[in-house]
């Protein structure tokens, strides 16, 4: 007696129809729902924000101020913090080398100020010095100048005492346009008569000599008129030559 074949596995009845080749089937009724996308990212990493604005270099600012008004010191001391500050990412250093820059110069002012002062020193000072050009009749000087076209300012004393030079002859110069170099020396030529009117005995004696202040194309500018003529003695003397 031989037995049927036992039946297949085929899908019980009713069930859906197998799907179609080369297609996923439909999840089935309730399963879970597909993930959600994956958000886009960068592939480069995400961007920094932009870096904030230096602050002011108040350092420099200072520098600048004090440069202009003349405090070095400050001006200084400011401009080199400001220069370090402009290197550590602050602005200002233009500022702060301008604070330098001013302040070597009025370092420089005062240098030359100051050697000005001491080399002039006698002539500020010295309540007897007197404008060259002020000089008069009868007026008697310490000491002689070296060269009459660079003399500023003379020193002068009292006749009775010590002294190297005494005015006895003034030729002012007349009109408003510089004459020139010849016409002063022809001015000039008028000092040897001069003294020998003034005192014989002084145009006979060796030791009397003539040293002549004239006006010069600059002193002219600021109203210089005058020859003056001046007797002079190698040796300081008292009194005046008339006596």
């Amino acid at each position: 007696m031989s037995l049927p074949p036992p039946p297949g596995y085929g899908p019980p009845p009713g069930s859906f129809p197998p799907p179609p080749p080369g297609n996923y089937p439909p999840p089935p009724a309730g399963s879970y729902p597909p993930p959600p996308p994956i958000p886009y990212s960068d592939p480069y990493g995400q961007a920094y924000p932009p870096p904030r604005p230096p602050g002011t270099n108040w350092w420099a600012v200072v520098s600048l101020i004090f440069g202009v008004l003349g405090g070095v010191l400050v001006s200084v001391v400011c401009g080199f913090v400001g220069l370090n500050k402009a290197k550590q990412g602050q602005g200002g250093r233009g500022m702060a080398i301008a604070g330098l820059v001013l302040s070597a110069v009025w370092v420089v002012v005062g240098i030359a100020v100051v050697a000005v002062i001491v080399a002039n020193k006698d002539e500020i000072f010295d309540p007897n010095s007197v404008n060259a050009a002020d000089v008069g009749l009868g007026d008697c000087l310490s000491e002689i100048p070296s060269d009459a076209s660079l003399v500023a300012s003379v020193k002068t004393v009292a006749c009775t005492d010590p002294h190297k030079g005494e005015v006895y002859h003034v030729v002012t110069v007349p009109g408003s346009e510089f004459p020139g170099e010849t016409a002063i020396v022809d001015y000039q030529d008028k000092c040897q008569p001069a003294l020998e009117e003034f005192s014989p005995s002084a145009m006979a004696d060796p030791e009397v000599g003539m040293f002549v202040l004239y006006p010069t194309a600059d002193s002219w500018k600021r109203g210089d008129r005058a020859v003056t003529c001046i007797a002079t003695t190698e040796v300081p003397r008292t009194g005046s030559l008339q006596e």
